[in-house]
């Protein structure tokens, strides 16, 4: 008991003090239950200031939705890549059917002939048509005037190899600046070397006409030594890898194997439904079948 009493025992400063607290509790707890804090004023949400304010924050968030879409660039529609084409917003079949009608030799020389090799929709259509960039003889056919003919001395262009060809060597042509020829050095370099000549038209937004003029300086002289994929042991990320090979027929090729157990020969990635054939001969200079 005493041990309890010792701390209930205060002196009388001590007991001052306690009391002077309760006090000021007490006191403000009457504060609080009887003094009105609320305020009458009510906010106007329709003055001009906050009108205008919200006006802002709407123009400010479209333009932010506009910067957030992927930009498109004017570009030659002969040349759509798989890539491409998805970035468009075009399907495997419209893809499918502008690379077989460029594997003939044949280009796209306006919008509606587009349409007709492709056959894309109306909607699609006028949504990209405003960034083709067909060549200028397209836009200007030749004149049939007779114009007078200038004899002029042919000089010899000495090629050089297109696989060792440096980014300044490829700045030589006419049209061709540093990122035309960066881009040309990169797309080699996915490819392990160009192995045709034919491969630089592939190369992204880049007119034909340029390319023609890279062909009459270079040309594929030692074709490149590409370490090939055993078909049977590579992974899906490794076959997805390959320029020529997007990630539908990587799937196909997959649920072929599959099937079959081993791919016997690269040949008989033919037999795969909706095989593009005309790309087997790009295709089989990464794959092997062992």
């Amino acid at each position: 008991m005493k041990f309890l009493k010792s701390h209930f025992r205060y002196n009388k400063s001590q007991r001052n003090g306690i009391f002077f607290l309760i006090t000021v509790i007490i006191f403000l707890q009457f504060i609080f239950f009887f003094v009105d804090f609320s305020s009458d004023e009510n906010i106007d949400f329709s003055t001009n200031e906050i009108i205008e304010f919200q006006a802002e924050m709407d123009s400010l968030k479209r333009i932010e939705l506009e910067n957030r879409k992927p930009k498109i660039y004017p570009f030659n529609p002969n040349f759509i890549t798989d890539y491409k084409g998805f970035q468009l917003g075009m399907s495997n079949d419209e893809i499918d059917n502008l690379l077989l009608f460029r594997a003939k030799g044949k280009y796209v020389n306006s919008i509606h002939q587009f349409q007709e090799v492709t056959t894309v929709s109306d909607s699609l259509l006028n949504l990209i048509s405003p960034y083709f960039k067909f060549p200028d003889w397209v836009k200007e056919p030749k004149s049939n005037s007779k114009n007078i003919k200038v004899v002029k001395r042919s000089i010899p262009i000495l090629k050089k190899d297109l696989n060792l060809a440096t980014i300044a060597d490829l700045r030589i042509v006419n049209g061709i600046g540093e990122k035309l020829a960066n881009r040309i050095v990169t797309y080699r370099t996915k490819l392990q070397g160009f192995s045709f000549n034919n491969q630089l038209y592939e190369v992204w937004n880049i007119d034909k006409e340029i390319i023609d003029k890279v062909l009459m300086y270079f040309e594929v002289f030692e074709k490149p030594v590409i370490k090939k994929l055993n078909i049977n042991e590579a992974s899906f990320k490794e076959v997805l890898s390959i320029v020529y090979i997007d990630y539908e027929l990587t799937k196909k090729i997959f649920n072929y194997r599959d099937e079959v157990a081993e791919i016997q020969h690269i040949d008989e990635l033919k037999k795969i439904e909706g095989f593009p054939l005309e790309k087997f001969d790009r295709i089989a200079l990464y794959l092997r079948a062992e």
